[in-house]
């Protein structure tokens, strides 16, 4: 066989071994999909009316639509977080040093963790779309074109924070410890414009909310669910989603190929 072939089969055994992972063991996953499904009827059911009123008195259909987007980028925040847990009790539980020691590809290992946890996002995300949907989300100006972006730029986000999400798995000593390194991918969507505009925020705060990397994935989603326009959102969120893929994958691969101590 090929060295591109090996690499393929290894890839997809690692990937089949953390899917199954994952079925066997779905409390986290499970734990992790509940946060946005629960900030999504909070923010809708509780906060709608007020959060509505605040933004120019639109009505709750009208937040809903605002809203979504962002539940679902902390979804996809949300869900890498288990993929940090599971590399490091990868590497705590002495996994990864047997792996070390057999005659596989050894970037497959890293692969099957990425590749699942892209997945796993995806289906997270529809999932939580579904429950979106059956409160009264509707997507009727965006078309075919722009759904098929907004899945493709919801894959490259689960991308990036996924090898950010392997990097923190790897340098943590245990899994709680890799619980609390990812934590800041679930508090950065709940300080961007996920839940009410940059404007309506405190001048001081404005800064932190417009200058971090889900604020414009945010931006560039709302707008291509709702058929809107998402200016130069688009470019940006490309831009910091193909950075933190290249940081994560450099940051993971040489964390990965140190000699363990």
């Amino acid at each position: 066989m090929s060295a591109l072939s090996l690499a393929a089969r290894d890839s997809s055994t690692m990937l089949r071994r953390n899917l199954l992972h994952a079925r066997r063991y779905p409390s986290l996953t499970l734990n992790l999909l509940l946060t946005p499904v629960v900030m999504l009827l909070l923010f809708v059911y509780v906060f709608g009316d007020v959060m509505s009123a605040g933004m120019g008195g639109a009505d709750r259909a009208a937040y809903i639509a605002y809203v979504v987007p962002g539940i679902l980028m902390m979804t996809v925040g949300g869900t890498v977080v288990g993929t940090a847990v599971s590399v490091s009790n990868d590497m705590s539980e002495g996994i990864i040093a047997r792996f070390r020691t057999m005659a596989i590809h050894r970037p497959s290992i890293l692969v099957g963790h990425v590749v699942g946890s892209v997945l796993q996002c995806l289906m997270s995300v529809l999932l939580v779309g579904a429950v979106a949907v059956a409160i009264g989300f509707r997507s009727t100006d965006a078309t075919a074109l722009e759904w098929l972006a907004a899945f493709g730029l919801t894959a490259l986000i689960a991308l990036a924070l996924t090898w950010i999400a392997v990097g923190m798995g790897l340098v943590s000593p245990n899994a709680e410890a890799a619980s609390n390194n990812a934590l800041p991918l679930v508090v950065l969507p709940l300080i961007s414009s996920a839940f009410v505009p940059i404007d309506a925020m405190p001048g001081w705060f404005q800064p932190i909310a417009e200058y971090q990397p889900f604020t414009p994935a945010i931006e560039t989603l709302r707008g291509l669910l709702l058929g809107t326009g998402i200016g130069h959102n688009g470019w940006l969120a490309v831009a910091w989603c193909l950075g933190l893929t290249v940081l994560g994958y450099v940051w993971s691969k040489a964390t990965f190929d140190r000699d363990p101590s």
